[in-house]
């Protein structure tokens, strides 16, 4: 029994070149050798991201008589925005909660009393 591995954006995302390659096409097609110009490694192992970024339902390539075309499908990135979006209300809501406890202990803080009793007499 083979197991086949799946697929999906966070692996399109994960490796640095192929974000950048991912941005290169983001506004405009381009074909392999463009693409490779852009980069400090072989064109096959740019041949091998563009093959994942495809797996992964970030690119779709289209041959042009002699020429293959690269062409960016951005609508997959959603799916990353909603996993931050789920961890940004998190954090947003522990440190809204982290705020409101600092001005309560800070309100309740004796020392800030006798500060502000302190900056009264002194005007």
């Amino acid at each position: 029994m083979s197991i086949e591995a799946r697929r999906d954006v966070f692996q399109a995302i994960a490796d640095p070149t192929r974000r950048q390659i991912i941005n290169l096409i983001a506004h405009k097609s381009m074909n392999l050798n463009a693409i490779a110009d852009n980069f400090q490694i072989s064109r096959p192992a740019i041949s091998q991201h563009i093959k994942i970024l495809t797996e992964c339902g970030m690119v779709v390539v289209r041959q042009e008589g002699r020429e293959r075309f690269c062409e960016a499908k951005l609508d997959g990135l959603s799916e990353v925005s909603n996993w931050v979006d789920q961890y940004k209300q998190f954090w947003n809501e522990k440190l809204d909660s982290l705020g409101s406890y600092l001005v309560k202990i800070q309100a309740n803080n004796p020392l800030n009393e006798e500060s502000n009793t302190n900056q009264s007499n002194n005007q």
